[in-house]
């Protein structure tokens, strides 16, 4: 399941007095995984160029972590980010700066770009299990941290953005894949697609109404 936009709004509200506030938008925006938005470095981050590529991951073994590529060639990716992220992603910075000044010695330059207090790296477990918190604290029906990545793909092409491009964002193997995942949402693109190609040709006003983000497969 994934939520509505209005939901994700909500909780990105919630969400914003936290201090993962900037690893939590990027999946619900931008549709990282747990495992690549836990290992991101800020060396694969340019603020400047609004990109970030993904060429890293921590991975969760029962409870160990281990650091390691991604889980395909597909998955390594450069992602583009909104004006807005990458505002968050700065004030983000300028927050781990007063973290590792504010814990001195004690400070380990992990290097990445979300960890923990004393600049260690995340528990993937531990971004989920605050996720779940959040949610419930801005009274949102629950569900898992990795639909939130589902609920990016719907919002781009909700937002009419090309099947391949929400592929390669997601960094699936093929658009083939993608299609199929989001096959619940697709049609209701595809109807407003259509509506709007009659209007422009016909001069109508577009009446069309966004259909309620539903069941995701995959």
């Amino acid at each position: 399941m994934v939520w509505t936009p209005a939901h994700t709004r909500l909780f990105l509200e919630e969400a914003q007095r936290h201090r993962l506030f900037a690893l939590y938008r990027l999946i619900a925006l931008r549709g990282l995984r747990r495992g690549e938005a836990c290992g991101l470095r800020w060396k694969e981050v340019d603020l400047d160029s609004h990109t970030l590529t993904v060429n890293w991951q921590l991975v969760q073994l029962a409870w160990q972590v281990h650091e390691g590529t991604p889980k395909t060639d597909a998955s390594v990716r450069t992602i583009a980010l909104d004006t807005d992220t990458a505002q968050v992603l700065r004030a983000h910075r300028q927050q781990q700066l007063q973290e590792r000044l504010a814990m001195g010695e004690a400070w380990t330059d992990s290097g990445f770009v979300f960890t923990q207090p004393d600049g260690s790296r995340l528990h993937p477990q531990h971004v989920s299990d605050q996720f779940l918190w959040l949610a419930y604290l801005a009274g949102l029906p629950p569900i898992r941290l990795h639909d939130l990545r589902h609920g990016a793909a719907s919002l781009m092409l909700a937002a009419g953005v090309e099947m391949k491009v929400v592929q390669e964002t997601l960094g699936h193997t093929s658009s083939a894949f993608t299609a199929d995942t989001y096959t619940s949402v697709y049609p209701q693109v595809a109807t407003a697609a259509a509506e709007k190609t009659a209007a422009l040709l016909f001069g109508k006003e577009d009446q069309a109404e966004p259909g309620k983000l539903i069941s995701i497969r995959g």
